[in-house]
């Protein structure tokens, strides 16, 4: 009888621990500015975010790296758009974790990919510029 009350205590420790170890990990957030566009060019915008987004959820199932769209036009966003000095098709990487948060803008990467449509390179580099940041303390 007085198993059930220790098995009981046991397990939420169990469950408190395996909790905390999560909200300690690092967490990295693709965040992909968007602005409202004429037809031909949010098809583009629309096509660059699809890959970028098809690219995260494809290398990290695990949901280590999560994929944001950041609408300019919503005011609130503005916060986000003023840090990140973002306009249409900024691409950031965020990681934060509860001490810090480190942002990378990697816009160049996707801006050459627009232009080259190459997307192995952009799916290389942006995996890369990712895991990077996973590994950085």
């Amino acid at each position: 009888m007085k198993k059930i009350p220790f098995l009981l205590l046991l397990s939420f420790i169990i469950m408190a621990a395996s909790t905390s170890a999560k909200d300690n990990k690092n967490v990295i957030e693709v965040l992909y500015f968007k602005a409202n566009l004429a037809c031909c060019k949010a098809k583009a915008c629309n096509s660059l975010e699809a890959k970028v987004k098809e690219i995260v959820e494809k290398s990290w199932t695990d949901g280590s790296v999560s994929f944001r769209q950041v609408k300019l036009s919503d005011t609130t966003n503005t916060d986000l758009i003023k840090k990140y000095n973002a306009q249409s098709q900024t691409l950031v990487l965020v990681k934060s974790s509860k001490k810090k948060s480190t942002s990378v803008d990697v816009s160049g990467i996707l801006q050459d990919y627009a232009k080259t449509n190459d997307a192995q390179k952009f799916e290389t580099e942006l995996t890369a510029r990712i895991n990077e940041l996973i590994k950085r303390k």
